[in-house]
């Protein structure tokens, strides 16, 4: 008896659709990988934070306002002032007692590296307590 060399019938077999089931075994593995990876790769710090009330107060404490324009030119409680009088001045404030709040107002255009200086200038002299006045959204 003799073999065909060749045979004819093409689809002895063979499917014409994609196996699916490798493809889904491989992608739950990948779920269970990064379900169990994703918490170890967070880099959270728990901190057990002060609870205050949610009422204005009514005591203000001392503060002082530096405005960075978008041009880079400063003012001090709105006068100018150079960026050597800008160190005075914040030495000035960090020897008072208590020590007062920067209240940082910097226009939108004005780079970041401008806004870093100033607070760098008043964590040199000595002022830990920089707030950032912002303006609400309009709605």
């Amino acid at each position: 008896m003799a073999m065909p060399l060749f045979e004819d019938d093409a689809d002895d077999g063979l499917m014409g659709e994609i196996n699916m089931t490798p493809l889904i075994d491989i992608m739950l593995v990948l779920l269970i990988v990064f379900l169990i990876a994703i918490p170890a790769i967070e880099q959270a710090v728990k901190l057990d934070l002060p609870r205050v009330g949610s009422g204005q107060r009514d005591i203000e404490s001392a503060h002082v306002d530096v405005a960075v324009r978008a041009d880079g030119s400063l003012a001090w409680d709105g006068a100018n002032i150079d960026d050597v009088g800008l160190r005075a001045a914040l030495g000035r404030a960090a020897r008072a007692n208590p020590p007062p709040q920067l209240r940082l107002r910097a226009d939108r255009k004005v780079p970041y590296e401008r806004v870093a200086e100033v607070m760098s200038t008043a964590q040199e002299s000595g002022l830990t307590q920089i707030g950032f006045v912002t303006e609400p959204r309009a709605r």
